[in-house]
């Protein structure tokens, strides 16, 4: 698999992740590198509530339910903006608020690197 994009992790989009499982952040580690060398995870969703090109890479364990929202379609990288355990079957409005939020961060960030 070849890496063509860097991942870039919004907020504490990271240390959430470190804080799932140990099956659970495995599966979560190697679901963004597949998005890295432009392949499709192997259980995703969009999610173009939070944000044009958002998707929610689904990961389901026998200790519960995770997920990660990213956005990949930027070129330059694969941003993540939110890693976080699933607790009931919609996704929680705090949830989506903070994706919406450092979905908007990202795009105005890079209005400035240019």
């Amino acid at each position: 698999m070849e890496i063509d994009k860097e991942i870039r992790w919004a907020g504490s989009a990271y240390t959430d992740l470190l804080d799932f499982p140990e099956d659970a952040r495995r599966q979560a580690g190697f679901q963004p590198s597949r998005v890295q060398a432009g392949l499709d995870p192997a259980d995703w969703k969009p999610f173009d509530e939070i944000g044009p090109g958002t998707r929610e890479i689904r990961i389901r364990e026998s200790d519960g339910i995770y997920r990660i929202m990213y956005v990949a379609k930027f070129e330059e990288a694969v941003y993540v903006l939110h890693s976080f355990r699933k607790k009931t079957r919609a996704t929680s409005e705090r949830d989506k608020h903070i994706a919406r939020l450092r979905y908007r961060a990202v795009v105005n960030a890079r209005k400035f690197e240019r």
